[in-house]
């Protein structure tokens, strides 16, 4: 997996210099920027990394290039800087969708914990969508009528009532189930039912 970057934008050149420096001594990718708009003119939106961004900025300043994010569907996490002053800002910020902010003098500490609270929850992301997508191509694989009992399964069904809601024997209905649990690789029923509702199937 590729490392992820932390994106640091600041029109004060001290500031994002000295931040790039620390956060390259604790091992993390750095890329400067004295823009929001130098930024999103280069950004990939595939790439995985973190926004720490200045809230005052001359031009587009922190809140509305969180909102220009949201906007371009970038779901980098963005953490913003701001003095005293700019608190309320900052926290209009969050409400817009940014994942943390810090107050100045940024405290190394509390940022590089904030970065990480930020990757990680966009590492968990992408293992539930992964998850989410394998789960899915399981699904797809079942015939129609397993998809047709699966839902049933799922729904509270017993054997005997799927039987004769289909016009199936026991037995039949025993065999689909069977198959679908592997197919699935739902080791119960439990599971099966959680399942569903990840999908969609049903409501939780």
């Amino acid at each position: 997996m590729t490392s992820p970057t932390i994106y640091i934008i600041d029109d004060q050149r001290s500031v994002r210099d000295a931040i790039g420096e620390m956060l390259s001594v604790f091992g993390f990718s750095v890329e400067l920027f004295d823009s929001a708009a130098a930024f999103l003119n280069k950004v990939q939106t595939t790439r995985l990394g973190c926004v720490v961004a200045d809230v005052r900025m001359p031009g587009m300043d922190g809140i509305t290039l969180v909102g220009e994010m949201n906007r371009r569907g970038i779901a980098t996490p963005i953490i913003l800087i701001s003095g005293h002053a700019d608190v309320p800002m900052a926290v209009a910020g969050i409400k817009a969708g940014a994942e943390d902010f810090i107050e100045k003098p940024v405290d190394d500490a509390m940022l590089v914990a904030a970065i990480n609270r930020a990757l990680a929850r966009v590492f968990a992301a992408q293992d539930t969508a992964r998850q989410n997508e394998d789960l899915s191509e399981r699904f797809d694989r079942l015939t129609p009528r397993q998809a047709e009992i699966f839902d049933l399964v799922a729904g509270g069904f017993t054997s005997q009532a799927i039987a004769a809601k289909l016009d199936l024997s026991t037995r039949t209905v025993e065999s689909y189930r069977a198959q679908i649990m592997e197919k699935m690789q739902a080791e119960s029923v439990a599971v099966l039912v959680r399942q569903a509702i990840r999908l969609g199937r049903i409501e939780p």
